[in-house]
């Protein structure tokens, strides 16, 4: 198993967060969800190539029978991010209909194995096996036809590459041999529970507890999906729901647009100062003038804080198989940005007679994507040895 590669990537709504082994050596990427319409005529072209660093001007074009439009070519990640033109997810994406989803996705696969021939013009890639995770919502109905769409040959090109001669064109061709889908929430529970690299359980005070029951409840951009488990494995009547941190991060971007004159180039650039900390909520609309955001940052937290106790206490006042749960868990995140107010909240619930004590997790917002790489590797296993060995969170 160590002389193949794979890749673990969380396509979320937000980010796109990737792990990849190759022979056991393990990188980590973390790509914002957007994109935007390349036009050449527009392009800075930069003094020095130097200047350039090549995850945030990543331009492609993707030839695949998995893309509708195969005749644009688009910024993806943290370059779309700052284009004006930016796309972000529209609320209750269905990920396996998008086109966005393969060129985020195929492009960072491409982008990864062009960091591993960074000489060559041409590259060819095989991905042993590729491990992608889908909301609980559209787990059920539409695994199987992710899986179509992904397995097979694709090709990347990437254009204006830095450190390239003219045309600066780099082609990379993906070989996807094999594609297992995880649920999201499931994937999570996996990630805390078993070990990285032997791959058994780590944490068994936790698998005992499943006993009785626990709940995940994961929350990203726009889905949280909640995930009973009981007897080290999940209950698939627990269903997602069309609820998420994007709403509530497009209300800031408005508010502050409209109150302070500053414009955010996306929700990542939000994101990313939510998760630096209170100290570092303040935009400059103008050279040398610094405004507070924090008023309008805190009550959207609050918001949400509440909105997902009561999608949690809903879920387990509703489901039958997993009543009586001894351990309620918060992972995505949406939950590490918001935990502060999540805690606060509960301590309201308390107060209202329905306590919730949430667990939050080391690495909360890596938990999927850290499943999804067990979920890779356990697969690939089990296809080697062709036994049945057991694995609960399947595609």
């Amino acid at each position: 198993m160590d002389r193949q590669n794979f890749l673990a990537v969380d396509i979320g709504n937000s980010w796109y967060k990737a792990l990849a082994s190759d022979s056991g050596k393990v990188t980590e990427y973390q790509l914002p969800n957007a994109i935007a319409l390349f036009d050449d005529e527009f392009y800075e072209v930069p003094y020095e190539d130097e200047d350039v660093i090549f995850e945030e001007n990543l331009i492609v074009e993707v030839k695949s029978q998995a893309i509708k439009d195969r005749r644009e070519i688009f910024y993806i990640g943290k370059g779309a991010a700052k284009q004006k033109d930016v796309s972000l997810t529209a609320f209750n994406n269905q990920k396996v209909d998008e086109d966005r989803t393969y060129l985020l996705l195929f492009g960072l696969a491409g982008y990864h194995a062009a960091l591993q021939q960074i000489d060559e013009d041409e590259v060819s890639y095989t991905i042993d096996q590729l491990a992608v995770s889908l909301p609980t919502t559209q787990y059920k109905e539409r695994k199987s036809k992710l899986k179509e769409r992904l397995i097979g040959t694709h090709t990347i090109l990437f254009h204006k590459v830095p450190g390239l001669s003219e045309p600066k064109e780099l082609t990379v061709k993906i070989h996807i041999e094999d594609v297992i889908v995880g649920a999201e929430g499931a994937c999570a529970y996996l990630g805390l529970t078993r070990d990285q690299n032997t791959l058994e359980v780590k944490n068994g005070e936790l698998v005992k507890e499943t006993k009785k029951g626990v709940i995940i409840g994961d929350l990203g951009g726009d889905s949280v999906d909640f995930v009973g488990i009981k007897n080290n494995k999940p209950v698939a009547s627990v269903e997602g729901e069309s609820f998420g941190i994007n709403q509530f991060l497009d209300h800031i971007i408005q508010k502050v647009s409209k109150n302070e004159l500053y414009r955010f180039d996306s929700r990542a650039e939000l994101e990313e100062k939510l998760a630096a900390g209170q100290s570092e909520w303040y935009v400059e609309p103008f050279a040398g003038v610094k405004k507070d955001i924090s008023k309008y940052i805190i009550p959207q937290l609050k918001s949400m804080a509440f909105k997902y106790l009561e999608h949690f206490d809903r879920v387990r006042s509703s489901s039958g198989e997993i009543k009586g749960a001894v351990r309620y868990i918060a992972v995505g995140g949406a939950a590490k940005l918001a935990q502060k107010q999540i805690l606060e909240a509960a301590v309201k619930w308390s107060e209202r007679g329905r306590p919730i004590e949430l667990v939050f997790p080391e690495d909360m917002e890596k938990l999927n994507v850290l499943g999804l790489m067990i979920l890779a590797k356990m697969n690939h296993i089990k296809k080697e040895k062709g036994n049945s060995h057991a694995i609960s969170v399947k595609g």
